[in-house]
């Protein structure tokens, strides 16, 4: 019990651990379920734009479907082999999980997880074409963006460093995003269209953060994979889903 607590205070004052030998039980069920989530989430994404490829309106926005399916894909891909040092049976994420599938799009699924697979619950929302998923694309990089920041700072280092590499390309994924929504709202039925898409997905990303009070939150900061708790980063989205949209006058 010493040696456990010991072992807590180290991480809780920003020590690492470096290999699956060095992890407590405890510590490794809280980063198999961070891992499980993003990986999970990863995959349902791309499995979402792939989609809507054939949605695009053009050859540029084509070719940003198709970086975003492939990208995360990959995303995913890295942090399922950490998992499967872990001792993860990996060949199950292969092709055999139906990645693809879908709610009704009037569901109400709030924070709760849904189905057999550990996707935060805004991926298990449909598009409706083009429009709405440039729409959740922005909104989800918007908050991908912000986890990031408790991401690239976990207390596993070699997660930690697979995390700092793939941010940038969500950042990009979110900017390509916001890329398409400019050319949308050019035109005032493109306006509309994307006002009431990003109404229909605010309320389903900012779900994605989680019970507001989580108590789960405390002993993930004991561990060092969580720093802020979930109302804090919600908050730096709400802020950064304003000064983005803000130009395009669609806050």
């Amino acid at each position: 019990m010493s040696d456990t607590m010991n072992l807590e205070d180290y991480l809780a004052q920003g020590g690492v651990l470096t290999s699956p030998a060095n992890v407590p039980p405890r510590y490794r069920g809280e980063l198999m379920r961070l891992m499980a989530s993003f990986v999970d989430s990863e995959l349902a994404a791309s499995a979402g734009f792939a989609d809507t490829i054939n949605d695009a309106p053009g050859i540029t926005s084509r070719i940003a479907a198709c970086r975003i399916t492939l990208e995360k894909a990959d995303h995913a891909e890295r942090v399922l082999r950490i998992m499967g040092e872990f001792g993860a049976d990996t060949a199950r994420y292969a092709v055999h999980h139906p990645w693809a599938a879908r709610v009704a799009r009037d569901a109400d699924l709030g924070t709760s997880r849904h189905g057999q697979d550990m996707r935060l619950s805004v991926f298990h929302y449909p598009f409706e074409g083009w429009v709405d998923a440039v729409a959740m694309n922005v909104l989800m990089g918007l908050a991908t963006g912000v986890q990031m920041t408790e991401l690239t700072r976990v207390s596993y280092a070699p997660l930690a460093e697979v995390f700092r590499a793939i941010a940038p390309r969500e950042a990009r994924h979110m900017e390509l995003g916001l890329e398409g929504l400019k050319a949308i709202v050019a035109t005032r039925a493109g306006r509309a269209a994307a006002a009431a898409a990003l109404a229909y997905w605010r309320p389903r990303v900012a779900a994605s953060f989680g019970t507001l009070g989580s108590a789960r939150f405390e002993t993930q900061k004991r561990f060092g994979l969580r720093h802020r708790p979930n109302a804090a980063l919600r908050s730096d989205w709400d802020t950064a889903v304003t000064d983005r949209l803000a130009p395009l006058d669609l806050a």
